[in-house]
């Protein structure tokens, strides 16, 4: 064999082997990526299956009377964020709810409606048969009467909720590597601990747990009304980068900081469906506030609502979850929706 077919043949056979080597190599990274997925979908399944927890003897509306599909249906979900920190827990079972944030989620336009309720909010509450500020609900009866509260203040039905203590929001956003908020002011505030141990910083800022929950919190310099849309604000900014490709490997992280501190009626099947929402980035979010005033005519500081505002709500939610007709002239009246923050005083917080 001359020395030139020699070097020729073992050129081609040398290119083999590289082409050969990185089929391997890529093939061990799919079943690697496979494996870490399946590990993960494990994981999560059963994080559902430990954070799952239907509501007790709960009647549905009548628009529910057929099981919605989250693949299929358009859904709302009630976010509920309660501190049982031992300062602010009641002693009598339930403590009172801190955040109360409410979403429907329309299927054909991958669309989301986000609500914050302040916590003062003055609403009728059916455990009690009576108006009171919507925090003391948990406080009454859990979430099952929370969850009746709010779907007697929209009119409209409340297909899942999820439940978070504080320590499951420190531990997801810590997973994820912190969040990028706006800080509207400097300030110290209180930890989950109630000790002035956190200090904000004016500006966009890099945030981990604790200083997203004490920006969640905060409203000694605003109002309740700014409170909850700084609140609308962080829930964004998780979801933004829970979606991010650079979480992806964090998510093991994320399932296992929600452990015992979450609980939701939804499925993991059901959990699953919400992916679809994701897809291509993030959904189209129009944040909406609740107007109201101040009213301290009794001694007691409660967020009255204004009814008209209330209503025009009530029918863009309605029509968003497809309860009703689709109005034109609501849907995209979301994000103008703000509340009258600028001349509201600032209300006692353990009222």
């Amino acid at each position: 064999m001359k020395r030139k077919d020699f070097k020729k043949r073992k050129k081609s056979s040398n290119k083999r082997l590289v082409i050969k080597v990185l089929i391997l190599l890529t093939f061990s990274l799919f079943v690697a990526v496979v494996a870490y997925g399946a590990s993960l979908q494990k994981k999560a399944s059963n994080a559902a299956d430990q954070a799952y927890e239907a509501i007790p003897n709960r009647i549905k509306p009548a628009e529910r009377e057929t099981k919605v599909e989250p693949a299929n249906d358009n859904v709302s979900i009630l976010f509920i964020g309660v501190d049982d920190s031992e300062e602010r827990h009641q002693g009598d079972g339930n403590s009172r709810s801190d955040a109360l944030l409410f979403a429907t989620l329309n299927k054909k336009s991958k669309s989301v409606k986000l609500v914050s309720i302040p916590r003062d909010s003055y609403v009728y509450i059916p455990k009690v048969g009576y108006k009171d500020k919507i925090t003391h609900a948990h406080a009454f009866g859990g979430t099952g009467a929370t969850v009746d509260a709010v779907e007697e203040l929209f009119d409209i039905p409340v297909d899942y909720y999820v439940k978070m203590n504080f320590n499951a929001f420190i531990d997801v956003v810590d997973a994820l590597g912190g969040i990028e908020a706006e800080v509207p002011y400097n300030r110290t505030e209180k930890d989950e601990n109630d000790k002035y141990t956190i200090h904000l910083k004016k500006g966009l800022q890099h945030l981990d747990g604790k200083h997203a929950l004490a920006l969640a919190r905060t409203r000694k310099l605003d109002t309740d009304v700014e409170r909850g849309k700084r609140q609308q604000m962080i829930l964004q900014a998780i979801m933004k980068q829970a979606v991010s490709v650079k979480s992806v490997t964090k998510y093991g992280d994320v399932i296992e900081a929600v452990g015992d501190n979450m609980k939701t009626d939804m499925t993991f099947d059901e959990m699953k469906s919400f992916l679809d929402y994701a897809k291509g980035g993030l959904p189209q979010v129009d944040t909406i506030s609740l107007n109201g005033y101040d009213d301290m005519s009794t001694g007691v500081y409660y967020w009255k609502l204004d009814e008209s505002d209330l209503s025009e709500v009530q029918q863009l939610l309605q029509s968003h979850l497809g309860v009703i007709p689709d109005s034109s002239n609501l849907t995209d009246r979301g994000s103008q929706i703000v509340g009258s923050a600028d001349e509201a005083s600032e209300p006692p917080y353990d009222n």
